[in-house]
């Protein structure tokens, strides 16, 4: 039976979920491997362009990877054997859309021509998938929880029995909201190690019932409003626009700013207490220093421009990219 009486637990919001109708998983590396399991997949190619926690738990799931390489504007060059065919029953063809760089006209042209694909937008939350393209999502990257991803599936698949439970992980999230991210900075590391060789389950209760509390628009409308204050100011410095590139993505991850010495950017940035995340440092020392994954890895600033943020913050890292590539500070 039920607990009646006793202390009163965190409160049921009651809202409704940004995508209601998706599968309802714990992690967004292991709504990967589940799903290509699932689909009965033994070989998936991959882009080098790509966190290590990803090929890990395909790895684990006995999943083969093949590599391929992407150009500068991250589309797959891919190898003879399979370019512009279509893909065998157990093949699967991975894309990325690490910058929103993807759209749903073109992951569509991907699917006609491949057949089998799987597309990571992790980094891409409101964006929504295209018809009948497995298409998985990350809470974790854009909102404060501690878990949570979204798989759209072209296929029915049955949730895992087992669910994740979350409350144990939510320290350093409630944290900061009190105290600065430095206080729980180790917290924070020590909670994303403790998934390595995690296994798929549903998401958890709290992070469900926490995603069904945010207002989406509004979040949306902040991260677009603070992208495009940052682009006002950077554009004509960031090598990702002014060699057109990259477009305009919808409710960014984050700006990403690309100049040829973005490390020493990033270490400056840090000292004026603004910190820019190297993501995917596995790509760095997997690739060589002449390719565009390297390259890309170590130089892309992703600068913070999500909800908790307004125009002073923006303008506060815009002016501070700026002082460091007049020289003043290098």
């Amino acid at each position: 039976m039920k607990e009646i009486g006793g202390y009163l637990e965190f409160e049921h919001l009651g809202g409704r979920e940004y995508y209601p109708g998706l599968l309802k998983l714990n992690l967004g590396r292991t709504a990967i491997a589940w799903y290509l399991t699932s689909a009965g997949c033994r070989t998936v190619y991959v882009p080098r362009y790509l966190c290590e926690s990803v090929t890990d738990a395909i790895r684990l799931a006995g999943i083969r990877m093949i590599p391929y390489s992407v150009d500068e504007r991250l589309v797959p060059q891919l190898p003879a054997e399979i370019a512009g065919k279509k893909l065998p029953p157990d093949t699967f063809l991975f894309l990325l859309n690490p910058y929103g760089q993807l759209t749903g006209k073109s992951v569509l042209r991907y699917k006609e021509i491949y057949g089998n694909l799987l597309a990571d937008y992790t980094q891409a939350f409101f964006q929504r998938p295209s018809e009948n393209v497995p298409t998985v999502y990350s809470v974790r990257k854009y909102f404060g929880v501690t878990d949570g991803a979204y798989l759209s599936s072209d296929r029915p698949l049955p949730l895992p029995e087992e669910q994740d439970e979350s409350h144990a992980r939510y320290g350093h999230v409630l944290g900061r909201f009190e105290e600065p991210a430095s206080a729980f900075y180790q917290a924070m590391l020590d909670n994303a190690h403790s998934y390595e060789g995690a296994s798929v389950s549903r998401m958890s209760a709290l992070t469900e019932n926490l995603l069904g509390g945010l207002d989406y628009t509004e979040i949306a409308g902040k991260r677009n409003r603070n992208f495009l204050a940052l682009h006002e100011k950077l554009a004509g410095r960031n090598l990702l626009y002014t060699e057109q590139l990259f477009t305009v993505p919808e409710a960014p991850f984050a700006y990403p700013f690309y100049a040829e010495d973005g490390r020493a950017i990033r270490r400056k940035l840090a000292e004026k207490k603004i910190y820019v995340p190297t993501y995917w440092s596995n790509v760095i020392s997997e690739n060589e220093p002449d390719t565009v994954e390297y390259r890309y890895a170590a130089d892309i600033l992703p600068l913070p421009c999500d909800q908790r943020y307004g125009p002073s913050e923006m303008e506060a890292v815009s002016s501070a990219v700026l002082e460091i590539l007049k020289g003043d500070s290098l």
